[in-house]
């Protein structure tokens, strides 16, 4: 009776929610995958339920998520993947705040991770300026539940021409402090153990100095351990580019975050590539996993969409899940993802490559069950 207890698999609660156009295309790209995975392994199972939270239910019904009960649904699972939100019949702030930023800050996801390297088989503009692939080998920390993001302000006379519109970005030092800490944690675990801080304290005197003083009040704490510095945000473009052998974790404002994550996946080769994790850190809430790519309506529905971002995704979801016990498996994912990354038949389009979506799911599970039963 013992040895049977014992090898049962734990099951994980998933709830998906493919929502808008090559998200739901990539997001069934994924569940195959993560379905053989499970398959092929003896550590985990999944189940999952599917939720169709999506922008043609919205212009339907007049709500993505179910009024007054959506909150009690997600918190019923162990975690949360996500595909994508957004189509041109709906304005994107409606489709936003609809669904992803309530999300987030209902289910307390104040980190977003972002990893970046150079897959195997990706051509990275960088390697036009005699970089090598492992010069480019980032995690972006993101802020995720304040700055520009948190939705305070609003507009006034907003049908007159003389229209005012406040956009209050919100910074307290417990966001601050919180997300400092797990950078410098996310650093000090990684072999360089080096951290950036972007900021822009030269002109927002406010915000950004608080930013600073919290981010060298906690480098204290890490002295000796964790090398750090700090950046302008401009600046920072700039040195992602001509000097990214000089970076390896960097920790920036939600805005910020944003906007340099979405050029690090540019400068590794392409956005479609790109996965992220949305992190309840105390693990009272799912946390939700999702590629960073959008719902990219021109290509919906042609087959063409690179599902690796999203495979990538449910790697970082396996990791997170597992809490230590399941990284085996997940870097048997990732091996099986760079495998198929570095077979040019097996690309996508914004890869160099011809592939369409299923032939590339098809290959990554062919190589799960290679990888996971090689003995």
């Amino acid at each position: 009776m013992v040895s049977q207890i014992a090898s049962i698999k734990p099951v994980y609660k998933i709830a998906a929610i493919p929502g808008d156009g090559i998200g739901a295309e990539v997001t069934n790209a994924a569940l195959k995958a993560l379905d053989t995975l499970s398959q092929s392994s003896d550590a985990f199972a999944l189940n999952v339920n599917t939720l169709d939270w999506s922008s043609a239910n919205y212009l339907t019904r007049g709500w993505y998520m179910p009024p007054d009960t959506w909150e009690d649904e997600l918190k019923k699972h162990d975690a949360i993947y996500f595909g994508a939100v957004g189509w041109p019949t709906v304005p994107d702030h409606i489709s936003l705040w609809g669904m992803m930023l309530p999300i987030r800050n209902s289910m307390n996801q104040y980190v977003n991770v972002r990893p970046t390297r150079v897959m195997r088989g990706t051509k990275a503009p960088l390697s036009q300026l005699d970089a090598k692939p492992s010069d480019l080998d980032w995690v972006i920390i993101r802020e995720n539940s304040e700055g520009e993001y948190a939705g305070q302000g609003g507009t006034t006379h907003g049908h007159a021409n003389y229209a005012v519109a406040t956009e209050v970005a919100i910074f307290t030092r417990v966001g601050i402090e919180r997300i400092m800490r797990f950078a410098f944690e996310t650093a000090k675990s990684r072999p360089r153990k080096k951290l950036t801080m972007v900021t822009k304290s030269n002109a927002q005197r406010h915000g950004m100095v608080l930013w600073d003083k919290v981010f060298h009040m906690v480098a204290k704490e890490y002295e000796g351990v964790v090398e750090s510095d700090k950046m302008l945000v401009d600046a920072m473009t700039v040195r992602m580019v001509n000097k990214p052998e000089s970076l390896d974790t960097i920790v920036a404002t939600n805005l910020h975050a944003d906007i340099l994550s979405d050029l690090a996946a540019a400068l590794a080769g392409s956005i479609g590539i790109a996965p992220s994790s949305n992190l309840d850190p105390t693990r009272s809430c799912p946390s939700m996993f999702e590629p960073i790519h959008g719902s990219a309506p021109d290509i919906a529905g042609k087959g063409i969409c690179n599902p690796v971002g999203a495979f990538w995704s449910a790697a970082e979801m396996v990791r997170w899940l597992g809490q230590g016990k399941l990284d085996q498996v997940a870097d048997q994912f990732m091996e099986a993802i760079e495998n198929v990354t570095g077979d040019p038949k097996t690309r996508t389009g914004d890869m160099g490559g011809q592939a369409k979506t299923d032939e590339v799911t098809d290959a990554i599970c062919r190589e799960i069950e290679r990888i996971c039963h090689r003995g």
